[in-house]
């Protein structure tokens, strides 16, 4: 079922809740006790959503609990997406095999997209090759594919994470911090690579952002997340 639903920023415009959209009720998230409470949110496709608010105040929390890594303490997260391949996610940490090549990383994003019994030692197809070398292109990797990821500089192997998740082909990335340890010039090639693939994937992404500035020029929603709750800012209803 597809509903029109007023845009949250308060506009004019009408939004479709449709079967790629991710409804947030009565979410609260957190460990012993919430961090974040009540949170009533619909995320569409499309959208690009920046979380931003203190350290330590939940965001990685309410990325990982979305990203589905954490049980809500209370509430329920409805999405359609597939359990094996939908959501790509890209951690403060990265989670790279440091021993194993750039090309080999990347390479686990479009395995993603084939079954999970398909062998592990199998050669991709052609048209995943490709797509792993589009990614690694984009993302200015392409020349060090065969370099043990260990070796590389911070901004390097964030490239590599985003190249894998961008690869995988979600329907939506959730990245926490995934502009850190760049310079201006390398934000910007980043920014400008991962908006291509996005739009042309149809993704929704959802950014941790410490820099205001920055998320502000990134993103047409904006979360905020003050004392225990999450603020959607240009909503006339919180």
């Amino acid at each position: 079922m597809v509903v029109d639903k007023p845009s949250p920023q308060g506009s004019d415009e009408v939004q479709q809740i449709d079967s790629e959209s991710i409804t947030l009720r009565s979410l609260s998230v957190g460990y012993d006790v919430p961090l974040v409470s009540n949170i009533n949110q619909i995320i569409y496709p499309g959208d690009t959503i920046a979380i931003l608010g203190a350290s330590g105040i939940g965001k990685t929390t309410l990325m990982r609990t979305i990203a589905g890594l954490i049980r809500p303490l209370s509430g329920e997260i409805s999405h359609n997406y597939p359990k094996r391949g939908g959501i790509g996610y890209i951690p403060q940490r990265l989670g790279l095999i440091r021993h194993s090549s750039v090309r080999s990383n990347v390479s686990l994003g479009a395995r993603t997209r084939r079954s999970r019994w398909y062998p592990f030692w199998f050669p991709l197809d052609k048209k995943l090759k490709d797509d792993v070398d589009n990614a690694m292109r984009a993302l200015k990797i392409l020349d060090i594919a065969d370099e043990p990821v260990r070796i590389l500089s911070g901004g390097q192997q964030r490239r590599v994470a985003i190249a894998r998740t961008l690869v995988q082909r979600p329907k939506i990335i959730l990245a926490d911090e995934f502009l850190g340890e760049l310079d201006k010039d390398n934000v910007n090639s980043i920014i400008a690579a991962t908006k291509e693939i996005v739009d042309e994937i149809g993704a929704t992404l959802i950014l941790i952002e410490h820099h205001e500035e920055r998320a502000i020029e990134l993103a047409d929603r904006i979360w905020r997340i003050i004392d225990n709750k999450l603020i959607e800012e240009g909503d006339s209803n919180q």
